[in-house]
């Protein structure tokens, strides 16, 4: 069985949404299985520090869920254009990582929610990306063949799967959301298998 970690950061649930939504995706190939995992928040106050077991959600992640994966699959909202301060936060820990070579090799693909249509989904995919590639991940999008992407009136992109949810934050995905979240969490599991299998 092949395990693909499914890490993300979510501030009011929609990232999470799109990961669990992923991971059903993973778990619909027959020999790959999806591992959930989060990293906790960061304060600006330096005497704060998150509780060791969050309290609802997918367990924090450790470098050994890095080490373990098979492949990868990376969530954080928009801010300004980038990911989240907590997800950059890990990524910027992950030198013993980097210096091994743990994750050279494994395919990954990233997905991304943001307040508006144009809040920076696009830009945000494209910076989360960077790290993987000095990892040497190989990295994959959604095909313009999964016909949600061209109908769309809400979230998704050919960098990765997306979602709008709107100023007041609504973690509900829409049907073509959903479908293109699923449909990018199948792709990555049948490359890895494949991967796996050559």
């Amino acid at each position: 069985m092949q395990d693909i970690l499914v890490l993300y950061y979510s501030h009011r649930g929609s990232v999470r949404a799109l990961a669990e939504r992923l991971a059903r995706g993973i778990d619909s190939v027959p020999g790959a299985q999806a591992r959930l995992r989060t990293v906790p928040r960061v304060s600006t106050v330096c005497e704060a520090s998150a509780p060791g077991i969050p309290d609802a959600g997918a367990p924090y992640v450790e470098i050994s869920d890095l080490e373990e994966c098979a492949g990868l699959a990376l969530g954080s909202p928009v801010r300004f254009g980038n990911m989240a301060a907590p997800m950059k936060y890990f990524w910027d820990g992950t030198i013993a990582t980097w210096q091994n070579g743990s994750l050279a090799g494994k395919p990954a693909c990233v997905f991304t929610s943001s307040a508006s249509q144009h809040g920076g989904n696009e830009a945000t995919l494209l910076s989360m990306m960077l790290p993987l590639l000095h990892h040497g991940m190989l990295l994959m999008g959604l095909p313009y063949t999964e016909a949600e992407l061209s109908t769309t009136r809400s979230g998704g992109t050919p960098y990765g799967a997306s979602h709008v949810a709107g100023g007041n934050g609504d973690p509900t995905l829409t049907e073509a959301e959903s479908q293109l979240a699923f449909a990018q969490g199948q792709r990555l599991a049948r490359l890895v298998v494949q991967l796996g299998k050559s």
